[in-house]
């Protein structure tokens, strides 16, 4: 029968003591990495030691070189067209021969024995005579009425007390008729004038008659305005 034989703790060599130790080094070494590790975090050191640390990255832009500069095209070069010339030829010469001026006389003309009869003038024809123009109306003494003068008298010269007799010369054509009508002599009014003379336009006189024809005659016709 195997027997375990305890050793106590405090009876370990030294150099079994050391050899445990050195086992127990690295997991103490973790323990305390983890521990530094977690403080640093809480305290928020760790981020600064973090970017002190690590390196940081810089971002780099390439930019692209400009394009040179082209140059102009040179100038175009056009060649020079030469006018053609037009040959114009010489104009030939011309030879002038001066000759002497000729007077050339007409023939003497043959006398007549006799002068030659002088020609009539034609003789204008007459104009035919005028028709005689119609001789003026004459004027009559005394005429006779179909119709006689009724004259309106004024009411303006009635009320003005205006009277008179007003001679009035009247063209009497051949049915009777006074075609003309003027005032020879004035009774002083014109109210007076004018209404005998529209008397005498409306009467109707009896045709003058010679020789079996009517014809027609001037005649002098008075009118008469007097208050009642």
């Amino acid at each position: 029968m195997n027997t375990l034989a305890y050793r106590p703790a405090a009876t370990l060599s030294g150099d079994e003591f050391q050899r445990r130790g050195r086992k127990l080094a690295p997991l103490a070494a973790i323990v305390v990495g983890h521990a530094v590790v977690f403080y640093l975090a809480y305290s928020g050191m760790l981020r600064s030691v973090t970017h002190a640390i690590l390196p940081q990255v810089v971002n780099v832009t390439f930019v692209a070189a400009p394009e040179p500069l082209k140059a102009p095209p040179p100038p175009k070069t056009v060649p020079l067209v030469q006018p053609k010339q037009t040959f114009v030829p010489p104009l030939p010469q011309v030879n002038i021969v001066q000759t002497e001026p000729t007077i050339t006389l007409p023939p003497p003309q043959p006398r007549a024995s006799e002068p030659a009869p002088a020609v009539a003038a034609p003789v204008a024809q007459a104009a035919p005579p005028a028709p005689p123009q119609p001789a003026a109306p004459k004027t009559v003494s005394g005429v006779e009425y179909i119709r006689a003068p009724q004259p309106n008298y004024p009411s303006i010269s009635r009320r003005m007390g205006e009277t008179g007799v007003v001679t009035l010369r009247v063209l009497i054509g051949e049915k009777g008729t006074a075609e003309q009508v003027v005032v020879q002599k004035s009774s002083g009014s014109n109210n007076l004038d004018e209404a005998g003379r529209q008397a005498v336009l409306r009467a109707l006189f009896k045709p003058h008659v010679e020789d079996g024809k009517a014809i027609p005659v001037y005649a002098l016709v008075p009118i008469n305005f007097q208050l009642g």
